[in-house]
């Protein structure tokens, strides 16, 4: 393909459950919109699907994903053997540039999300179906691509604003060929969300997995979380606070397992299942970072994503998410939570692996496609929405409310409540420890303004001025015939 923007039809893939439970649909016609109500819910549902995108091509939340979100922390090392997946390495050093693969198709894979997006917007006017129902569906898909721009604007900056399907004679104009503001990217994803939290139901009111009012109210307090506006982080996670349709799950290692899906924790969380194909997953997802073998034995997957010693030297005697969060492999063998037994630590690659991508084979649905593993990605969670508070109660000086929301979240992992004596680190150090490898960590020390110090502490090549920000892919610059421009110090 020859432009930044990766127009293609409409497919919807083969479900999983519930609302995915669909047969494969081709592109949705205007006629079709206008004549079949069905057809409005199966241009969503592609929507939705499109997050299933992963594997060694653009990849919206497969192994990509988790190199450009957590490898790249000080929470993770690259894993498997030394020199296994040199994109990674490179990532996982600070040595990248703008050829590599993984930025590239971490780029291709949002903007073809974005694009399915676009022309799901595009045709919904149209239905047949009442204001309210059409209202909802598209405020689903602004969420969604709300959330697909939050993502590539916390590691690009401004990029192209395609926010709508262009013409074939705007495809190749300056508005879709060059960046905007990181500012402008902001506003539209304000935008979007805020029309998805005015017209989506309350948890509850719609069909389990699909966006509510509430997921759009945490994502939009988390954009206003980023912008340093306290006052609306605060006003947003306390009115899903207020709602009282969340609160946290008794157990946290539970919130990974199947049990724990969709569960009175969760906020938003991409679908996976098992079908026929094999192919309602996450491609690459927990099979690459599972426990990969030396000798002796069947492996579960690639081992990449390790664990740091940083983040498990992070955790206070006694807290029961480290075991939660890390599988260490011990000498003499380590049995995980479904009662396999990883053999030995000279039988495996590496010391630790990240437990809360581990999907059991014989405990939980399993349709024997390892690299379809069938494991829904927690995006949203009432935990992170508690500090999220937290957070902005402390800077706008409720140092009590702060501390209450914090010392649920403490209660829970067992540790004694803090007090409020540097309470800003104590918060801060709170998300690393309860959203250890969850994807965040290198964004919130970015958005902190340590992110130099700290990985730098923690052996990385980091430049301050430079690595905040990730390059944009020189392929898209060459694509645009150099009207992209590129980030500092690339």
């Amino acid at each position: 393909m020859k432009k930044i923007l990766l127009i293609f039809s409409i497919t919807v893939l083969a479900g999983c459950k519930d609302f995915l439970d669909i047969p494969p649909q081709g592109r949705v016609t205007e006629e079709e919109i206008r004549t079949n109500p069905t057809a409005a819910q199966d241009l969503v549902n592609g929507v939705y699907n499109v997050m299933w995108l992963g594997g060694f091509g653009p990849d919206v939340h497969g192994l990509q994903y988790t190199v450009i979100t957590s490898i790249v922390s000080d929470d993770a090392d690259k894993g498997s053997t030394p020199t296994d997946y040199g994109p990674a390495l490179e990532i996982d050093n600070f040595t990248y540039g703008p050829s590599n693969a993984n930025v590239q198709n971490f780029w291709t894979g949002y903007y073809q999300a974005i694009a399915r997006a676009n022309q799901a917007l595009d045709k919904l006017p149209l239905s047949p179906l009442g204001d309210v129902e059409k209202n909802k569906l598209i405020g689903e898909v602004r969420f969604l691509r709300g959330y697909f721009y939050f993502n590539l604007v916390r590691t690009f900056g401004g990029v192209p604003k395609l926010d709508r399907v262009p013409t074939p004679e705007e495809a190749n104009s300056d508005a879709f060929q060059t960046r905007a503001t990181a500012a402008e990217i902001y506003e539209l994803i304000i935008g979007d969300l805020t029309f998805a939290a005015e017209n989506l139901p309350l948890k509850g009111a719609t069909p389990v997995g699909r966006v509510t009012k509430g997921a759009a109210q945490m994502l939009l307090a988390k954009v206003y979380m980023y912008q340093k506006n306290w006052q609306k982080t605060f006003e947003l996670s306390k009115a899903v606070i207020d709602s009282r349709l969340y609160d946290t799950l008794s157990n946290y290692a539970d919130i990974w397992r199947v049990k724990g899906a969709n569960s009175i924790e969760s906020i938003f969380e991409v679908q996976t299942g098992t079908n026929a194909a094999c192919n309602a997953a996450i491609e690459l997802y927990a099979n690459s970072q599972g426990i990969r073998a030396r000798r002796g034995w069947t492996d579960f997957g690639f081992g990449f994503n390790n664990p740091s010693a940083s983040l498990a030297a992070a955790y206070e005697p006694g807290d029961k998410r480290k075991d939660a969060t890390i599988i260490t492999i011990l000498p003499a063998g380590t049995f995980l939570w479904d009662g396999f037994r990883v053999p030995s630590r000279d039988s495996v690659e590496n010391d630790r692996y990240n437990y809360k991508a581990y999907h059991s084979r014989t405990q939980e649905p399993y349709c024997g496609s390892p690299d379809r593993t069938p494991k829904n990605l927690r995006v949203l969670r009432y935990g992170e929405l508690l500090l999220m508070y937290a957070e902005a109660a402390n800077e706008t000086g409720n140092t009590a409310e702060a501390l209450d929301k914090l010392n649920i979240v403490r209660k829970r992992a067992g540790l004694p409540p803090a007090t409020g004596a540097d309470l800003r680190m104590k918060i801060w150090n709170e998300r690393r420890v309860e959203l250890g490898m969850e994807h965040d960590r290198f964004w919130d020390l970015v958005r902190q303004g340590r992110a130099g110090a700290v990985m730098r502490a923690h052996g990385k090549n980091f430049v301050d001025g430079k690595h905040e920000l990730f390059p944009i892919p020189q392929e898209q610059i060459l694509l645009s015939n150099n009207r992209l421009k590129q980030n500092p110090g690339y």
